[in-house]
């Protein structure tokens, strides 16, 4: 027979035909004749006398569930909740509840609690327990005689709890008879609506809800229980550890726990926020130790929720959980291998970019001096001694060495274009850098620059020879070069090119046309030349004495000849002083005297005195004194000198007018003795006389007195010396 479907709990039941009940035969329903449909609350009715589960047509003993076919937990014809003596139409939840236990009519050997139809899993509340009498068959618990759940009087089958819906003169199982649970005796047939009657005995009846779910007035029966814990899945439960430890939050996707997804979404944004862009100093450590300590706290929550949870998944997504978890666990891997190498490149922008200021200080520094230019040399130089020892493998630290060949040839650039004295400071740095910068980092480099350096040493020291404003004077960088380089061939060469510049020099005295320009150097060069050790440039010493000598004659006579005579009277006066001993000291001052007569007198100048007086005979000239004050006389002529004369104590000055006739004038015509007088031998030949009279409380200082007399032979001659007033 084709299973009927179920219909459901609210709709009209259709009458069900009855026939008696053969044990061990299937059930035939007898023909009904139809009545009027009632809207019943329950489930559909059992036939009366059925077991407890059993089928139409099932044979006492048969196990639970093997029906007529049709559907689980509906019994065509039986009357729900209809028992024996009972009569008609009295409601089942007048009974009172019995202990769970085998229910009248109960097939032997019937499977405990379990009737044919009824939903899996569903027992009515029983009692635990034997009972004496009780089959062996029988579940714990049951009743003699009693389907398991049966209250007395209630169809086999029937939910517990459930009203039969049997009404008086109705045939059992007539639906249309049915009345809503809990209804009295007194429910009148019609429609399922509830009438008047009796209620229900307290203390009897089943307790309000109670029968499988989904049966029974809405709001009845208690809440579903909470689903109990499944068995522990260890794999499970690291898949959605590994899952939330890739920081993705995937392992609360997959247990739906979105307030714990939504938290390592956040924290993993933020990271992003902090970390990126990369730069050289990175994410702060509390952020990493935050970042790290909240996974790690995910992972173990993870964990614990999905050691026992059901997955609401399929089988699939469940067995790739754990792969993709594993997989998964390359996100913060190569999150951090990229954000490293990331780092490491903003590092190596951020090298390169100091390696950039470092060229620019040093390019910044052509064209200066080197004092000028040495602290940002100094800079430059700690950025790349950083950059090629502590960054040596980075992209800007293998660069250094390529910056340092740079640095080296363009502070060598003033040796390249021989300007020796301006590449002596930067050789020297270059020489010297050994002291601050790595030594292995600079390598055989500072070593090349002593050949450089000794021989701008040399060359900056012999071009400063004779050279009086030179800077630094040739002493200074020779030494220098004596001191650092003794045994270089430049240091053997100094000797004979300080010789050198002496006898240039000497010779330029005698011939040359500005010879007072050549003394100037002799004497810068005799300087320099006595700053040197005496060891070795004693000899040079003494020959460059000797050129200054000569040059400052030179220059005495040369300014005597190009008629600048106060130059010339300075020079040959100093000369004299300088050199008393020399043969050229008598001269020197006879071409002071005449120069100094010159200057008043240019007629004096025309000539050098000569070195030597002539021979011959002299004629006598006395001097004598008629004034106040000292006097000195200068003269020059075939020979030159000068006297000083005392002072007369008696001697006034003559009055003087324009009327009066200088010749009129009677001086020294006193006493002889009262007149200081000098005596003077002197050649023939014309002589000028200067006379220059010491100041007195008459006389100015430097009155002077210009005259001109002609020394004829064998004669001689007086020569009185007085003053005149103005008036």
């Amino acid at each position: 027979m084709a299973p009927v479907p179920e219909a459901p709990p609210w709709a009209p039941v259709p009458p069900a035909d009855r026939t008696p009940e053969t044990p061990g035969a299937p059930a035939t329903p007898p023909a009904q004749p139809p009545a009027t449909p009632t809207l019943a609350f329950g489930p559909p009715s059992q036939a009366p006398g059925q077991d407890a589960g059993q089928q139409p047509g099932q044979t006492s003993g048969q196990p639970s569930g093997q029906g007529s076919g049709q559907p689980s937990g509906h019994q065509p014809g039986q009357a729900s909740g209809h028992q024996p003596d009972q009569a008609s139409g009295q409601a089942a939840g007048q009974q009172p509840v019995q202990a769970s236990g085998h229910q009248p009519g109960q097939a032997p050997g019937q499977p405990f609690g379990q009737g044919s139809g009824q939903p899996s899993g569903h027992q009515p509340a029983q009692a635990s327990g034997h009972q004496p009498g009780q089959a062996p068959e029988q579940a714990s618990g049951q009743v003699p005689g009693q389907t398991p759940g049966h209250q007395p009087g209630q169809a086999p089958g029937q939910p517990f709890g459930q009203a039969s819906g049997h009404v008086p003169g109705q045939p059992p199982g007539d639906p249309s008879g049915a009345v809503p649970v809990g209804a009295g005796v007194a429910a009148a047939s019609g429609y399922g609506f509830p009438q008047p009657g009796p209620a229900t005995a307290p203390g009897y009846g089943p307790p309000p809800g109670y029968g499988p779910p989904g049966y029974g007035p809405p709001g009845y029966g208690p809440p579903p229980p909470a689903q109990p814990p499944g068995p522990a899945n260890p794999a499970q439960a690291a898949a959605i550890a590994l899952l939330n430890l890739s920081g993705l939050g995937l392992g609360y996707v997959l247990l739906r726990q979105w307030i714990g997804a939504a938290l390592c979404w956040l924290a993993t944004a933020a990271l992003l926020v902090v970390a990126l862009p990369a730069d050289v100093d990175g994410v702060p450590v509390g952020v990493l130790v935050g970042y790290g300590v909240l996974l790690l706290a995910a992972a173990a929550d993870g964990f614990r929720r999905g050691l026992r949870a059901t997955l609401r998944t399929g089988a699939a997504v469940r067995r790739l959980a754990l792969p993709l978890a594993l997989v998964l666990l390359a996100v913060p891997a190569g999150g951090s291998l990229a954000y490293g190498a990331a780092r490491e490149e903003a590092r190596e922008e951020a090298l390169l970019a100091r390696l950039t200021v470092a060229d620019e200080r040093v390019k910044s520094g052509q064209g200066l001096l080197f004092d000028r230019a040495e602290p940002l040399y100094r800079l430059a130089l700690a950025t790349y001694q950083e950059l090629g020892t502590k960054h040596a493998g980075s992209r800007a630290g293998k660069l250094v060495p390529a910056r340092l060949d740079a640095y080296y040839a363009q502070l060598s650039a003033p040796y390249d274009k021989k300007d020796y004295c301006k590449a002596v400071a930067p050789l020297k740095h270059l020489r010297g850098l050994p002291g601050t910068v790595d030594k292995d980092l600079l390598g055989t480099r500072p070593a090349k620059t002593d050949e450089p350096l000794a021989e701008s040493l040399y060359g900056c020291g012999t071009a400063a020879l004779g050279v009086q404003t030179a800077e630094p004077p040739a002493e200074k960088s020779l030494n220098e070069l004596l001191d650092t380089f003794p045994q270089s061939p430049q240091a053997t060469r100094v000797e004979p090119a300080v010789r050198e510049a002496i006898k240039t020099r000497s010779a330029a005295v005698d011939g040359g046309a500005v010879p007072c320009g050549t003394v100037v150097e002799l004497r810068a060069l005799r300087s320099s030349v006595d700053a040197l050790p005496d060891a070795t440039f004693a000899e040079a010493s003494r020959e460059t004495a000797a050129a200054v000598e000569k040059g400052d004659f030179a220059c005495g006579t040369s300014q005597f000849r190009s008629k600048e005579f106060d130059d010339a009277a300075t020079t040959m006066t100093q000369f004299a002083k300088d050199y008393p001993n020399s043969p050229k000291a008598a001269h020197a001052r006879s071409i002071a005297i005449a120069a100094e007569i010159a200057d008043e007198e240019p007629e004096a100048g025309k000539s050098l005195p000569p070195a030597k007086a002539p021979g011959g005979a002299r004629m006598v000239m006395v001097v004598s004194n008629d004034g106040p004050g000292s006097v000195e006389l200068l003269y020059t002529g075939p020979t030159t000198g000068k006297i000083t004369l005392n002072a007369c104590a008696t001697c006034t000055k003559y009055p003087s007018s324009v009327f009066l006739d200088p010749k009129k004038v009677k001086a020294c015509t006193g006493p002889a003795s009262k007149y200081p007088k000098a005596t003077l031998l002197l050649p023939a030949g014309n002589y000028h006389f200067l006379q220059k009279r010491a100041g007195t409380g008459t006389s100015t200082v430097g009155d002077t007195k210009i005259s001109k007399t002609k020394i004829e032979p064998n004669y001689s001659y007086t020569n009185c010396l007085y003053v005149t007033s103005g008036f």
